[in-house]
């Protein structure tokens, strides 16, 4: 308490007239504010000046002519209007389907142009078939009547070696021998006749296949055991040819043909020893 009483007592006195220089203050800023509002109008205000000025012409002018009157030419009548052109549009639908039109009909005759060429092909390639087919019937039939001819020759050639074989028989019933430089005794020799070897070739040359071109002439000799009705009952290579492929082919031509014919005499041999050459 003692210290708040001593401040108030050293305290300076408030100063005298501060309401009234409060209140001046502001009516000093309203007339300062009024001014400045009046200045700013008075500059917003626009100024209308009147100028007036007279010319006159620093050099003489001659005036204009009088007015003539010039007569209007006659009336001309209007052109009658140009037909109105078709429509750009249906020109070119026009000219596109033209342009189709002449496509299709290319596409039509190369089609038919293919057509034909492809008929034309078949039908070269149907006589070159079916000349080839003529060319391999003649030739099995030249083949044939080969064969035919090679067999009725050496049928001829079996039927005069019967006939001789018969008549040296029958010398030999006669009191001859087999053979007419023959010095025995005998009716008949012991081994098969000459013509007997040429029969056993005739029976199985034919059932040779062998196509191969060779180089000279080798021989096969093979061993044929036969029964007695002529039935082969064994075969077998004493002397190859040197040529695998043509001893295999005698060898199969002789299973294949299974039986021999009997000698002119009705006797069958019971061994018999056959040469074979590829060019006989």
């Amino acid at each position: 308490m003692l210290a708040a009483t001593d401040r108030l007592e050293f305290k300076p006195p408030p100063a005298p007239g501060l309401l009234r220089a409060l209140a001046l203050a502001l009516l000093a800023h309203a007339f300062l504010l009024a001014a400045l509002t009046w200045g700013v109008h008075w500059r917003r205000e626009v100024a209308t000046l009147s100028v007036e000025a007279e010319l006159w012409s620093a050099l003489p002018q001659e005036a204009a002519p009088a007015r003539v009157d010039v007569p209007l030419p006659p009336a001309v009548e209007p052109l009658p209007a140009p037909l109105a052109e078709p429509a750009p549009v249906q020109v070119e639908l026009a000219k596109v389907d033209i342009a189709i039109e002449q496509e299709k009909l290319r596409l039509k005759k190369q089609k038919e142009k293919e057509q034909l060429e492809k008929k034309r092909l078949q039908e070269k390639q149907q006589k070159e078939r079916q000349a080839a087919e003529d060319r391999e019937r003649k030739k099995v039939e030249l083949e044939k009547q080969r064969k035919q001819a090679l067999l009725a020759k050496q049928e001829a050639q079996k039927i005069e070696a019967q006939r001789s074989d018969n008549l040296k028989r029958i010398a030999g019933l006669a009191g001859a021998s087999g053979a007419p430089d023959a010095r025995g005794t005998a009716l008949k020799s012991s081994g098969p006749s000459g013509s007997y070897a040429g029969r056993i070739s005739a029976r199985i040359k034919p059932n040779i296949v062998f196509t191969e071109d060779v180089a000279g002439n080798p021989v096969a000799e093979v061993d044929v055991r036969l029964a007695p009705n002529g039935s082969i009952l064994s075969r077998k290579l004493t002397q190859s040819s040197g040529i695998k492929s043509w001893d295999e082919a005698v060898l199969k031509a002789i299973d294949k043909t299974e039986k021999l014919p009997p000698d002119t005499d009705g006797a069958v041999p019971s061994l018999l020893t056959i040469g074979f050459r590829p060019k006989d």
